[in-house]
């Protein structure tokens, strides 16, 4: 627990803590293990009632491991009158699995998200640090082909994921609107 005594020593044993403790610990195991959570809860102050009251109301807290490669459907207003739900639809059942699930092979997490920020691309959905816009559910299966063939070797233990995708059909790649350019 090595990580967790780190994070814990660094903003030391407070409730107030509590906060910035999840989010660390969620930022290097990439959700909340139990064995941390436990860790947390024996050293602290902070008791398992407000662990699970802070991680379950914030959306972004995880109890399970994520996916190698994130994809994040955006669902804001264009988005949603342009497809979003049919496009994530037609995602998950090519995935086999529903909104903030991870495939049994660990390599895609689905996740549906409020807003991307790329509403003149709608529908835009991300994969790792990449937007993909202009979608349709038919460009779904192409696409998530195309990443899981072009990223098969970063699923192998010990290497890391890139978030880089290929270019499909007519789902074109696009810079990110914080400047996280699409790298194709």
């Amino acid at each position: 627990m090595e990580p967790v005594a780190s994070i814990v020593q660094r903003h030391g044993g407070r409730r107030d803590a509590c906060i910035k403790i999840l989010q660390e610990i969620q930022t290097a195991y990439g959700y909340l293990p139990k064995d941390a959570l436990r860790w947390v809860t024996d050293h602290t102050k902070i008791t398992p009632r407000q662990i699970y009251g802070v991680a379950t109301f914030y959306e972004w807290f995880r109890f399970q491991p994520v996916g190698k490669h994130m994809i994040r459907t955006c669902h804001g207003t264009a988005c949603h009158v342009n497809g979003a739900r049919q496009t994530t639809r037609e995602v998950q059942e090519i995935l086999g699995v529903k909104d903030r699930e991870t495939t049994p092979d660990g390599m895609f997490t689905l996740e549906s998200v409020a807003c991307l920020g790329c509403c003149s691309l709608a529908p835009v959905m991300m994969v790792g640090e990449q937007v993909f816009g202009r979608l349709a559910p038919k460009d779904m299966k192409k696409l998530i082909q195309d990443y899981r063939r072009k990223h098969a070797h970063d699923h192998e233990p010990g290497k890391k994921a890139h978030g880089h995708a290929h270019k499909p059909g007519h789902a074109r790649p696009h810079a990110h609107p914080d400047g996280h350019g699409a790298k194709s």
